[in-house]
This record gives structure tokens, C-alpha cells and sequence, in this order.
């Protein structure tokens, strides 16, 4: 009986094989796979038959095919599992006792001993050894040495930002995250002493989700820093002194439902057609968990009445499904253009019946939707009619996007549908957009390019990351 699974088992292997490895012949591919399939039926027929001669044919067989994988990926773990783990599983299985027992023709069951081949057992060793030490090499790895010439000729690129500011989450549209003050160095960080300490007083709660997490980057703008915690409270510090000015609490209740309580950071605005000390002249947008977008007159954190509904704009709009809990904003939008961005998180892997991961373009003054970008019907961004909803689980960005008002673009990191590790029911846009940066157009929302970093993802491996936008000059 164990020989005959074990050679049915072959014989199955090397007809799924072979007839692949043409197929992949045909369309212009390797031939391993179907020589590879002709072994393994030949190995099923000796087996079947009974001949010592399979443990060495098999042996070879293995070295064979080990030289071909180490040639084709080198020393590369991920890339050689797949290409023979399952052949040395079975070569372990062949030099079993259990099963060399079963190749004895002929001889009284008593006296039965079984058959050795030390080219396959060596064969088994060496393909160990080859796995062991592809574990330990990483062939990616890349050696340097640290750059001390700076990377960025112009820090303002994308805005003018003063030297000591930080106006964005990357301190600029262009996400670049460089900051050109020198006073505090690699010679003298090492002396630098606590000026003070602040207590947001927002600590985490007994019902709150697991993923309670403190991700906020704070704005400086003048001597204030602006900051937002993980129940969304929007918080105004003196930077020098460390006394808080204001704070707003906008009660997000409490959702058990929700992935995420976490606010990476706020947005701030200055309308320069403005006085400077009017109301709401400068602004602090706050996006919360419970999925609004609230302004905020930066001076004193009181609501500012003319943006949206009474200061807010209800991100559940247009939802196909009952947003709460399960659709939130937990990174700061980008402003440009006039227009305030803002995409949303979605909960990963919580049900077939999700949020839509829109984009939506509002006017920064008002609130009003100029336009909206959703990656399940990429074609119609002008802002959909009322009783019409968004797709449901499309792509959505929880992350931070970067914009260029000269080329009038927006780059938008994105995630996958969920649930993430379901690769059915994908269409045609979602195959396309998933785990990509897209390029949109500031005025319309429209495609301008999309850069896809994997295919078909089912390993939840979401663009991450605010862009970083630089200009390359070649030389």
C-alpha cells in the first residue's frame, strides 16, 4: 500500500508537471517543468515496479534540479522554496526505511532489508545544506556607505515653509521631510537637555480597540505647535514654553467596531485673501475616527462655522454601506489648489461588505465636494448625484499623499481591497489601482499615471508612505 500511494502520488505530480511545463513551453517559458514532470512519472514507474533503481535515479533527479534552482535565483530562500521544496520533501520520503522496505522483489518478508542508495540520502543532506545557508544569506542586501553631502539644494521646494517650521506631515507638499537648520548637529546633539514636557491627558482606555497607537507628526507654525491624539483631539502648544493654548475635543464616541484609534497629524491652512487676525483667517483641519473632517480657527481651536456643516464635513456621505466604525480618516489630507484632499481607512479584513477607499476633493474655504476619485469607478470623478454611493470595498488610502500644484498632480498612496488576503471578485479597476501610487489630476481628480508595486496583492502589502517628490537633474 505505501508503494502505491507513493507512486500514484508521483505519478500525479509529474502529470500536473508536464502538462504545465508545455503549456509554459508553448508560451515561450522554461522546459525544467515538464522535464521535470517526465522525471517524476519515470520515478513513479520504477516505484511502481519495484526497482531499487529509483532511490539513485531520483537522487540525480534532485541534484538536478537543485542546480538548475540555484542557478536560475541563487542562494535566495524565498525564491528556491517554491522551486523544490516539495521535490526534497519526497526524496526524504524515498530514503525512509519505511518505504525502501517496499522495493525488495522477491525475497521472504522476514528477510527483507531495506534498499539503500547513499547518493540519494547525500542528495537529501546537500539540499539542506543549500536551504540552510539561503536562510542565512540575503541576496538583496545592499552595502554603503552614508552620503554627508546634502541630498536637498532647495527645502522649500513644493512650499515656503521658514527655516524653523514645519507647515506639513512632510513639511512640505513634496513630502521630503527635510528640515535645513544646522544649529543642532552630529557633534553636539549628544549635549542636548528636556526644555519641557507635555501631557496630552489622552491615555488609552479600557474599551478602546487594540490598535490604540500615539502616530501624530506635530506642525510648527511660528512659536505654536499644532498636534492631534489618538481619540482625535486637535491640541495647540506654545513651542517654546510647552503651556498648552487650546484644545478641542470633538467627543468621538465610543466604537469597538473600529480598527484603528490612532490620528497621524492635522492639516493647517492660512487664506492669504484674508486679514491676518480675522476668524478662521488661519485654519487647523482635524480628520477624526468616527469619520469627520472638522476646521478649526487656528487661534483659538473654536469651530469655523462657514466650512461644511456648521465646521464639518461628513466623510459617511455616499457610503454604500452604515459607515460606523468601519470607515474613518486617521492621516492629516493635503491641501493644494484651493481644494482640501482626504482619502479614509477601511477595517482590513472585517467583512465582504466595506466602505468605498474614495478620494475627495472639497473646496478649502467651504466644504463643498469639487470632486471625487474611486478607485472601484476611476472614470467619474465629478461629484456623484444624491441616492448613487461609491464602490464598495475599493482601494483606499490610510496613509498620507504629497501634491505639486506646478504640474497640478496629487500622488496618492493606496491599499488593497479588503479583505486583503481574497483575491476573488477583484475587477478589472481594482487589479489595476490596488497597492499602487496614482497620479490625479488637482482640477478634475481625473488619472494622470498609475504605478502599481505588486500584482494581484493577497499579502496586505498597502503603499505605506507619504511620496516623496524630488527633482532629478541629469547630468
Amino acid at each position: 500500500m505505501i508503494n502505491i500511494l507513493t507512486s500514484g502520488l508521483m505519478a500525479l505530480i509529474g502529470l500536473a508537471l508536464g502538462a504545465g511545463g508545455v503549456w509554459l513551453i508553448l508560451l515561450g517559458g522554461s522546459w525544467y517543468y515538464a522535464l521535470a514532470g517526465l522525471a517524476f512519472l519515470i520515478a513513479a514507474a520504477l516505484s511502481f515496479a519495484k526497482r531499487p533503481v529509483v532511490l539513485p535515479f531520483y537522487a540525480l533527479f534532485m541534484l538536478a534540479s537543485l542546480g538548475w534552482a540555484v542557478w536560475e535565483v541563487g542562494f535566495d530562500w524565498w525564491q528556491l522554496g517554491p522551486r523544490g521544496g516539495l521535490t526534497v520533501l519526497i526524496g526524504v520520503w524515498l530514503a525512509m526505511p519505511v518505504y525502501r522496505k517496499t522495493l525488495s522483489v522477491g525475497q521472504p518478508v522476514p528477510e527483507v532489508k531495506p534498499a539503500r542508495s547513499f547518493v540519494l540520502e547525500g542528495s537529501v543532506v546537500l539540499a539542506i545544506v543549500v536551504a540552510v545557508y539561503s536562510m542565512m544569506n540575503n541576496p538583496n542586501a545592499i552595502e554603503g556607505q552614508l552620503n554627508n553631502t546634502p541630498v536637498v539644494s532647495n527645502p522649500n521646494l513644493g512650499g515656503d515653509v521658514p527655516a524653523g517650521d514645519w507647515h506639513q506631515y512632510g513639511r512640505t507638499p513634496y513630502g521630503q521631510r527635510y528640515s535645513p537648520l544646522d544649529q543642532i548637529n552630529a557633534d553636539n546633539v549628544s549635549t542636548l537637555e528636556q526644555a519641557w514636557v507635555f501631557q496630552t491627558g489622552d491615555v488609552r482606555r479600557s474599551e478602546d480597540v487594540p490598535e490604540t497607537t500615539y502616530q501624530v507628526t506635530p506642525l510648527k507654525i511660528k512659536d505654536t505647535l499644532y498636534l492631534c491624539t489618538p481619540h482625535s483631539w486637535a491640541i495647540a502648544i506654545d513651542a517654546k514654553t510647552g503651556q498648552e493654548k487650546w484644545r478641542f475635543n470633538p467627543e468621538v464616541p465610543d466604537n469597538t467596531d473600529r480598527q484603528h484609534q490612532t490620528c497621524r497629524g492635522v492639516t493647517y491652512y492660512q487664506d492669504s485673501a484674508m486679514a491676518a487676525d480675522a476668524p478662521c483667517a488661519s485654519r487647523v483641519y482635524l480628520p477624526t475616527s468616527d469619520a469627520r473632517l472638522i476646521a478649526l480657527d487656528a487661534n483659538n481651536g473654536e469651530v469655523c462655522p462657514d466650512f461644511g456643516d456648521q465646521g464639518t464635513v461628513h466623510l459617511e456621505e455616499g457610503m454604500p454601506y452604515n459607515p460606523a466604525g468601519y470607515y474613518y480618516s486617521t492621516s492629516p489630507p493635503v491641501i493644494a489648489d484651493g481644494k482640501i484632499i482626504i482619502g479614509g481607512a477601511v477595517n482590513d479584513n472585517y467583512s465582504t461588505k466595506s466602505q468605498s477607499g474614495v478620494i475627495r476633493a472639497y473646496d478649502v474655504d467651504s466644504g463643498e465636494l469639487i470632486w471625487n476619485w474611486d478607485s472601484g469607478n476611476p472614470e467619474q470623478t465629478e461629484p456623484i448625484p444624491e441616492g448613487q454611493t461609491y464602490t464598495a470595498n475599493s482601494p483606499n488610502s490610510w496613509s498620507v499623499s504629497s501634491a505639486d500644484e506646478e504640474l497640478g498632480m496629487i500622488y496618492v498612496p493606496l491599499g488593497n481591497k479588503v479583505p486583503d488576503q481574497l483575491g476573488m471578485g477583484r475587477s478589472e479597476e481594482v487589479e489595476t489601482y490596488s497597492s499602487s501610487i496614482v497620479a490625479l489630476s488637482l482640477e478634475t481628480g481625473q488619472v494622470q499615471w498609475v504605478r502599481q508595486t505588486v500584482h494581484h496583492d493577497l499579502w496586505d502589502m498597502d503603499v505605506p508612505a507619504q511620496p516623496a517628490l524630488f527633482i532629478l537633474h541629469l547630468i
